[in-house]
């Protein structure tokens, strides 16, 4: 018994070190976004001026297509990274984001999309990524991306997202930037969404930026 007990233990343990870990990496990429253009810049030791995130990416859509950053003109953009083996965090935003679409009604979320770019492109296919993506509480208008370990950390870099893996074997997690880039129809960064906003409270900051607010 007291063996079982232990091990419990170490899981317990192990699962609370996994949530401080992404909650460091969300914290990480929270204040790069929230320095001033000249610090964030140096946050992540960009070698050229300050400029806000996003910028030129070449990745692979979830129908095997290749896909660049013209992916985000003409629509209200909702960057996140994550990945699909992830047991918590992702399909908890996910499903908060369909709720948000619902929230946001047929007008609003027709001029609105997702885009989920992997972090962990060893097991995220395109065909993983479409499956995943096809659950009825993850937004319709979803779409997943994916690529080489160098594309992906391409994408991420200009995004000033940060992830890393861990453990070794076949069921390793990625620990990863929780924040949900919001960029315009002419593919430029709005603001950042924060983790742990209601619905609601999402759908209102998206309607308030297309207003212009």
């Amino acid at each position: 018994m007291s063996a079982k007990i232990g091990q419990i233990e170490r899981i317990s343990e192990r699962r609370d070190w996994r949530r401080a870990a992404r909650a460091i990496l969300g914290l990480l990429g929270a204040l790069c976004l929230a320095l001033t253009p000249l610090a964030l810049g140096a946050c992540h030791g960009a070698a050229t001026g300050p400029r806000d995130p996003g910028g030129p990416f070449t990745l692979v859509d979830f129908n095997g297509r290749p896909v660049d950053q013209n992916l985000l003109k003409g629509k209200w953009t909702l960057v996140f990274f994550g990945y699909t083996f992830c047991p918590d965090y992702c399909p908890t935003t996910l499903t908060m984001l369909g709720r948000t679409m619902d929230q946001l009604g047929p007008d609003k979320a027709g001029k609105t999309q997702v885009l989920f770019i992997t972090v962990d492109p060893d097991r995220d296919t395109p065909k993983q990524l479409k499956m995943y993506l096809s659950s009825p509480a993850f937004p319709k208008n979803a779409i997943g991306l994916t690529g080489t370990p160098a594309q992906i950390a391409q994408a991420a870099k200009a995004y000033y997202a940060v992830y890393q893996k861990d453990g070794t074997g076949p069921n390793y997690t990625v620990d990863h930037t929780t924040v949900i880039y919001l960029m315009n129809p002419d593919g430029r960064f709005v603001k950042p969404i924060a983790e742990g906003l209601t619905p609601d409270e999402v759908a209102g900051q998206i309607s308030a930026a297309m207003r212009g607010a």
